[in-house]
């Protein structure tokens, strides 16, 4: 589904990656995991098209991103939810998530991704008017990946899903994750929750200074040597 080959990006003279390769196949969960400053976030920006790579290219059904603009590419069912959230704080829950439903397609099934994202988070209909600016952290991610729902997406691409939210919080948003992809859709999760991620991945890859250092099945790379050493703190 997805495939990025021998990518390479760079901000000015800065290299950032260096000649990755990895692919998330249909119905998978698949997670990126590296410290901070390895590349995890120019990766996605690279695979959402909003940085071009100084080499390699990017594949997602087949045909190549190089020269797609990124709201082409979300149109195609490539989504991502970017660290941070960046919500529209200004706005109401409702409105964030109509801005999700921006192209032709979505706009189409408007009614039926609402019911879809409601039910899946009962307390964005319940705060639907509220401000999003007022809404906890977790609500924020509920509500960041709810407006990607919107967009009827074939893929996901969450970047630091779990980042600043309380431990009972995360659980839910993995579970989520879960739930999703049981239902048939994609994901690509960039996380330094190591631990949580790899669990529920079925399969993972490291990046460690721009390169892919490592790569397996969710649990083989979790039980890696090198992993628990390098990420888990265990010796």
């Amino acid at each position: 589904m997805l495939e990025v080959n021998n990518v390479s990006a760079q901000y000015g003279d800065l290299k950032i990656l260096h000649g990755v390769s990895l692919k998330v196949d249909l119905r998978k969960i698949v997670t990126l995991v590296g410290a901070n400053g390895a590349g995890k976030s120019t990766l996605m920006r690279v695979i959402s098209g909003l940085i071009r790579p100084s080499s390699g290219s990017v594949l997602f059904d087949g045909s190549d991103l190089g020269n797609i603009p990124a709201f082409r590419i979300v149109e195609r069912g490539l989504v991502q939810i970017p660290e941070g959230r960046s919500l529209f704080y200004k706005m109401c829950v409702l409105e964030n998530l109509l801005i999700g439903a921006s192209h032709e397609k979505a706009r189409k099934d408007i009614d039926k991704s609402l019911k879809t994202v409601y039910k899946i988070f009962p307390i964005l209909d319940e705060r639907k008017r509220q401000s999003a600016r007022t809404l906890s952290g977790g609500e924020q991610q509920m509500l960041a990946i709810g407006r990607a729902l919107m967009s009827c997406p074939k893929i996901i691409l969450m970047d630091e899903p779990s980042l600043g939210l309380a431990p009972i919080i995360v659980k839910k948003i993995f579970r989520v994750i879960q739930n999703l992809n049981e239902e048939g859709l994609s994901i690509f999760l960039v996380e330094q929750n190591i631990k949580t991620s790899l669990k529920i991945s079925h399969y993972g890859y490291v990046l460690e200074n721009g390169r892919i250092v490592l790569e397996g099945i969710g649990d083989s790379l979790l039980n890696n040597e090198y992993t628990k050493k390098a990420y888990l703190g265990m010796l």
